[in-house]
């Protein structure tokens, strides 16, 4: 079994040599571990001090193009060199790269297709209360999105088996962990988590300039997720809302004919019960239109998933060529290696 544990790295030249000289050498049930640096536009030394560790896989970036860009192009990567398991963890050393040993094990017994690794946030020294709050926040929300029990989902230290590599399609480019955690409990993967004590902080993040900006993308990649994958939930809930509102003004106006000795009057209630009834109605139709596109992002998404397994040596055709449907030949075609007239 071969593991290749991936390491983002921006600008990683003082913390890299403590990440690689941690990464364990043997692991029980791993015939093979492989290091891949993710070089995300790095302008000093990253890539020089990985090679004098004896790193000889990269993928390289000209220009920073984002921790989701890098994990995407990193696990593209990693399934190329034949991996049945691999690890993502960090260029900074904030995890505790010995953890990795335990971190697979559930994966190599079978118990999970995924292990996420709980920081237990509450314990991390230089987390604000604040901070503590919102990570807790967040992974319930992210929780309540995916059908799981996930004690922190923001971690970025995980380990994923090849197959659930295949069913997942990352997008969010600011970060991938709160994606991948909904799409993996959309597609009924199994997910376990791991506590965990993160090493002390290196250097403040740089997938985020502060707090505020931390919350508001990660918000908007939850959303994004349930707008994607959980559609129903999102305009369901807007259209509830307006038509509650928009039924307000109705009654009001109702109540006001009632009592009012000159009925007739008015108006502006009438005509802001019917806006906002517009609005919940268009939330309705809009619903329906995304829970289609939904549907036929699934059918592409398996399509995906075949071409995925034929390119990186997973998915052998077993059905001779000349019963395969047209959509099959053609995914095959589009493979190098793959079948052709």
């Amino acid at each position: 079994m071969r593991l290749v544990v991936q390491v983002p790295c921006l600008n990683e030249e003082e913390t890299l040599p403590l990440v690689l000289e941690s990464i364990p050498r043997q692991i029980p049930g791993i015939d093979e571990i492989i290091v891949l640096i993710v070089d995300d536009g790095s302008t000093d030394r990253t890539v020089e001090v990985a090679q004098a560790h004896g790193v000889t896989h990269f993928v390289r970036h000209a220009r920073n193009r984002g921790l989701g860009r890098s994990f995407h192009d990193g696990v593209q990567r990693a399934l190329e060199l034949g991996a049945d398991i691999v690890v993502n963890t960090d260029g900074d050393n904030q995890y505790p790269q010995e953890r990795i040993t335990d971190l697979v094990q559930p994966i190599i017994s079978g118990d999970a297709e995924i292990v996420i690794a709980d920081r237990q946030v509450h314990l991390v020294e230089h987390f604000s209360p604040v901070k503590v709050m919102l990570q807790k926040l967040g992974s319930r929300t992210v929780n309540m999105a995916a059908g799981t029990d996930l004690p922190d989902a923001a971690s970025g230290f995980r380990a994923y088996s090849r197959e659930s590599l295949m069913l997942l399609n990352t997008i969010t480019r600011f970060s991938y962990c709160m994606e991948t955690i909904i799409q993996a409990g959309t597609k009924k993967l199994k997910i376990s988590s791991i506590p965990i004590v993160t090493n002390p902080k290196t250097r403040e993040s740089r997938l985020f300039k502060s707090t505020r900006q931390h919350v508001l993308n990660s918000a908007g990649a939850i959303i994004r997720a349930y707008i994607m994958y959980k559609p129903y939930v999102i305009f369901t809930f807007l259209a509830a809302l307006f038509g509650t509102l928009g039924i307000i003004p109705f009654v009001r106006w109702g109540v006001l004919q009632v009592i009012d000795e000159k009925p007739g009057g008015h108006l502006q209630s009438l005509l802001l019960g019917a806006v906002l009834l517009i609005v919940a109605f268009l939330n309705v139709i809009i619903g329906i239109i995304s829970d289609l596109i939904r549907t036929n992002r699934m059918l592409i998404e398996d399509t995906l998933e075949h071409t995925k397994k034929m390119r990186f040596g997973t998915g052998e055709l077993l059905t001779p060529p000349h019963e395969l449907s047209t959509l099959d030949r053609l995914s095959a075609a589009a493979v190098p290696g793959g079948e052709s007239d």
